[in-house]
């Protein structure tokens, strides 16, 4: 018989637990896997079309380069307004509204006519999306024991990957196929892949549920009790009152502790090798073998992502069992850099090549769930809503860096050459995750008495391999 829990109010019938998690996966997290898979197609739209839109715009590998990075100045800017607003109006009203206005944008992008509009373009689509990702970080923290989350979280960015697939695969189809309307296949690639943001934007306006006491589908007992067990959650790590953790004084002690600071480099050095290949995949394929067809660029393309999918899942399993996400993150980052190195070594041999970035995607892409499930568990409710979007926000920084650099270094349209810059940062990243304490230290428990434990490093020293 399944385990039932009181819900803690007298007279309340006994609840289901496990069924109670039962319902919200299969009601919350569709949706958030809907909303990042959209984000992440969005995303790698630009890849594929730079195959066609450098010739008709005249856009070289640096131009481009900077019209990928230029994305995340008002993503970057954006971010944490974006999660305050959330906090405030819902998620119901904020995700729906940025799914909607980023997936008109990336439409309207398929009628640039030059450099300079692609560039507002992609300013325009970096505002529009801002806030998607520690949105939706904190939207599962409403909805998930901390027992569950790094299995909610390795589902829903298990999209990335498959978002990835899909673009490839269709991106290429499209590139080859779409002369309709008078049209370029290009521009049909914005248009075709900016109509699912809007769509989902929509059901969500129309169906989601901010909450767990606002979800129709679960009895009001069920609905009490996972909001108080999550409460309860929250409650055991320290905070200021939430009025003060959105004040600068309780943004600033929040990051004053070496953990958070190292993390917060980590997420961002790690950010740069994931944005390279995201960016910059289709034309490292490309160099493998310049005979490919944009439809062979597309499948080629998508066995890195298939790979990356498979290792996502097997290690967001993996450290929800073992608990040492540290160790965990580390072994990924260092597998990702193999793989990079490898890419360089074998650019122009595709079999070689192509196993290469294999390596590279199942390393760069299995990462984000151990870490950022780790983040989560760190923070009490009202931190999420500060803490979250600025790391995010700082690793999203790594997306207007890494196209700019690579770009800058693929001498000659060398794009695998460029790639030493993720490399090397990878390399860092996994050096500062090694120096992260485990326990906390002296410094943190005064900065906790002194400070109301506004720092989000007042967690349970007793969490193996804890960052």
């Amino acid at each position: 018989m399944p385990e039932r829990e009181n819900a803690g109010s007298k007279g309340e019938a006994m609840v289901d637990g496990a069924r109670v998690t039962a319902r919200v996966k299969r009601a919350i997290l569709p949706i958030a896997f809907l909303l990042y898979m959209c984000s992440y197609m969005d995303r790698s739209t630009i890849s594929y079309a730079q195959l066609q839109m450098s010739h008709s715009l005249h856009i070289d590998v640096a131009s481009y380069g900077t019209a990928a990075a230029i994305f995340f100045i008002a993503y970057v800017i954006l971010e944490l307004p974006s999660n305050l607003i959330l906090s405030r109006v819902g998620a119901r009203i904020w995700l729906s509204r940025i799914a909607i206005t980023w997936g008109i944008v990336t439409i309207l992008s398929g009628f640039v006519w030059d450099t300079t509009s692609l560039f507002v373009s992609r300013i325009a689509l970096g505002a529009a999306e801002a806030g998607l990702f520690p949105g939706l970080l904190l939207f599962l923290s409403y909805w998930f024991l901390r027992e569950n989350r790094g299995r909610a979280l390795a589902t829903m960015v298990f999209a990335q990957p498959v978002a990835l697939i899909l673009g490839s695969v269709t991106a290429g189809l499209i590139l080859d196929y779409g002369h309709w309307l008078g049209l370029e296949p290009w521009q049909w690639l914005f248009i075709l892949q900016g109509m699912p943001a809007v769509l989902v934007g929509i059901y969500i306006l129309l169906f989601l549920a901010d909450r767990p006491t606002k979800a129709n589908w679960l009895t009001p007992a069920e609905s009490r009790w996972l909001e108080s067990r999550i409460k309860t959650e929250s409650a055991a790590v320290p905070s200021n009152d939430a009025n003060e953790a959105h004040q600068l004084g309780g943004i600033l002690r929040a990051f004053r502790t070496p953990r958070v600071i190292l993390l917060s480099a980590v997420a961002f050095l790690s950010s740069i090798g994931n944005y390279g290949m995201a960016f910059f995949l289709p034309q490292i394929v490309q160099q493998m073998n310049p005979t490919y067809s944009a439809a062979n660029i597309g499948f080629v393309g998508a066995l890195p992502y298939i790979c990356a999918g498979i290792a996502m899942l097997v290690v967001g399993r993996i450290s929800d069992r073992l608990t040492n996400r540290r160790g965990i993150v580390i072994a990924c980052l260092v597998i990702g850099g193999v793989g990079l190195v490898a890419s360089m070594a074998f650019r122009h041999a595709p079999v070689p090549g192509l196993v290469s970035l294999c390596i590279l995607a199942i390393g760069i892409v299995s990462y984000s769930p151990p870490m950022w499930a780790f983040i989560t568990e760190l923070l009490s409710t009202s931190q999420r809503v500060v803490v979250l979007p600025i790391m995010t926000s700082i690793a999203s920084f790594a997306g207007f860096v890494a196209p700019i650099l690579i770009g800058k270094l693929a001498a000659n349209g060398n794009v695998a050459f460029g790639l030493i810059v993720p490399a090397v940062c990878l390399a860092l990243a996994v050096v500062l995750l090694a120096l992260v304490r485990t326990r906390i230290s002296s410094y943190d428990e005064m900065n906790v008495e002194t400070h109301g434990a506004a720092s989000p490093v007042a967690t349970r020293s007793s969490t193996p391999g804890g960052a």
